[in-house]
């Protein structure tokens, strides 16, 4: 089953080493990239822009010392280093280093259309200038009389 576009996490250049299976786990279900550096409590796609502008053997050794922290599944911590060989092979290669961007990031940090922005800050100014004028108000005078008497 494919995800819907606004459930995605659309394209990055790391997906293929977020979701690069690490091996199974115990339970049977795989466990990937993604999900063993979320456990671990690391932002997946800052730890793969991380990797990817180290050496090879440094990414290596720094992702085989992350495996060894998991529980164990179909593997055992000393596979860890040949675990980490095969998944780094999937990691970009870089010339120089570049900033990670996390879906999170790109979403929040999103520049607004100026127009769009405009009109965001029209709006709520009229919504402020109102309540203030609303509450400014003297709600408990008596009504104003019209001339009118509506007794004969």
């Amino acid at each position: 089953m494919t995800l819907r576009p606004e459930f995605s996490l659309g394209h990055s250049e790391f997906n293929d080493f977020l979701f690069a299976s690490v091996g199974e786990e115990k339970s049977g279900l795989p466990l990937t990239v993604l999900s063993a550096l979320t456990r671990l409590g690391v932002d997946p796609w800052g730890e793969a822009a991380r990797l990817a502008g180290l050496p090879k053997e440094k990414a290596t050794q720094a992702l085989a010392t992350a495996i060894a922290l998991l529980p164990e599944g179909d593997w055992k911590s000393a596979d860890s280093w040949a675990i980490a060989t095969r998944l780094v092979t999937r990691l970009p290669v870089r010339g120089a280093p570049i900033l990670a961007v996390s879906p999170a990031d790109r979403i929040w940090k999103a520049k607004p259309k100026s127009g769009t922005a405009l009109w965001l800050v029209a709006v709520l100014a009229a919504v402020l200038l109102f309540t203030v004028s609303y509450q400014s108000m003297d709600h408990t005078a008596a009504p104003v009389s019209n001339g009118i008497s509506s007794e004969h």
